[in-house]
C-alpha cells in the first residue's frame, strides 16, 4: 500500500467522523436550546454530585432556618406605664419578670417639656415619677403587670409614698388603649373589694398616656447597679 492510498483513507475516516458529530443534533433533537440534555445530566447519579435525597434534606434545613428566624421576629411588644412612688424601687419590681422586655424610668403627666429630676422634685411641673415597661403580652398579660403594680406600693396614700411627699410620687396608671383602660378600672375595683387596705380609699388615678420623658441615665436600673433589690421606705 502506497503512502497516497493511506492518506486518502485517513482523510476519508476523519470526514466521516466529523459528519457524524455535526449530524447528531439533527438526529437526536438535542441542541444548545434544548434543556433535555441538561435534565439528563442533572438526573444522572454519575454526573450530579447532589442526589435527590440530599436535595430534600437541604430544602428541609433551609425551611427550618426560615421558621426559626420567623419565630424570633414574631415577638410581640406592647407598652405599659405606671407611677407608684420613687421609680427606683418600682423598676426593680418589674424588670426581672419573664416577658418584660425592657424597663425605663422617667417622668410623665406634667406640663414642662423635657424636665430634669431637680425640676420634678420641686413638685411644680406636675409630673409623676413613672416606669415605662415594654413587654410581650403572649408571655406576661397586662393584668399580671397590674397585680405587680398594686403590690409594689400603697395606693391609698395621696401624693406620697411613705416619707416621699409630693405629686411626683402619686399613684397613677397611664393607659395606651381602651383595653388597658378597662383592665385597669376592673383591676382597681377588684382590689377595692378585697379590702386589703382596711376600708381606706384607693386614690390611684387612671389616665390616658402622656408624653414620656426619659430620666437621667444615673436613674436607670439604679438599684440593680448598686446590687440592691428594693427600696425600703
Amino acid at each position: 500500500m502506497d503512502l497516497n492510498t493511506n492518506n486518502t483513507r485517513t482523510k476519508t475516516f476523519y470526514a466521516a467522523l466529523m459528519l457524524a458529530v455535526f449530524s447528531l443534533p439533527l438526529l437526536t433533537g438535542i441542541d444548545g436550546c434544548n434543556s433535555s440534555q441538561w435534565t439528563a445530566i442533572a438526573t444522572d447519579p454519575d454526573m450530579n454530585q447532589t442526589n435527590p435525597k440530599e436535595t430534600q434534606e437541604i430544602a428541609m434545613e433551609l425551611n427550618t432556618n426560615k421558621e426559626k428566624k420567623s419565630t424570633k421576629s414574631l415577638v410581640r411588644r406592647e407598652v405599659a406605664m405606671f407611677g407608684a412612688g420613687c421609680f427606683w424601687g418600682v423598676e426593680a419590681a418589674f424588670q426581672r419578670l419573664p416577658g418584660v422586655l425592657d424597663t425605663t424610668v422617667g417622668y410623665s403627666g406634667g406640663h414642662v417639656d423635657n424636665p430634669t429630676y431637680k425640676q420634678v422634685c420641686t413638685d411644680r411641673t406636675g409630673h409623676a415619677e413613672v416606669i415605662r415597661i415594654e413587654y410581650d403580652p403572649t408571655k406576661i398579660p397586662y393584668e399580671h403587670l397590674l397585680n405587680i403594680f398594686w403590690r409594689s406600693h400603697d395606693p391609698t396614700q395621696l401624693n406620697r409614698q411613705g416619707p416621699d411627699i409630693g405629686k411626683q410620687y402619686r399613684s397613677v396608671i397611664f393607659y395606651f388603649s381602651e383595653e388597658q383602660k378597662m383592665a385597669a378600672e376592673a383591676s382597681k375595683e377588684r382590689v377595692a373589694k378585697l379590702n386589703t387596705y382596711h376600708n381606706k380609699t384607693i386614690v390611684t388615678q387612671i389616665e390616658p398616656a402622656n408624653t414620656f420623658w426619659r430620666a437621667e441615665e444615673y436613674h436607670q436600673k439604679y438599684l440593680q447597679k448598686r446590687g440592691l433589690e428594693n427600696c425600703h421606705l
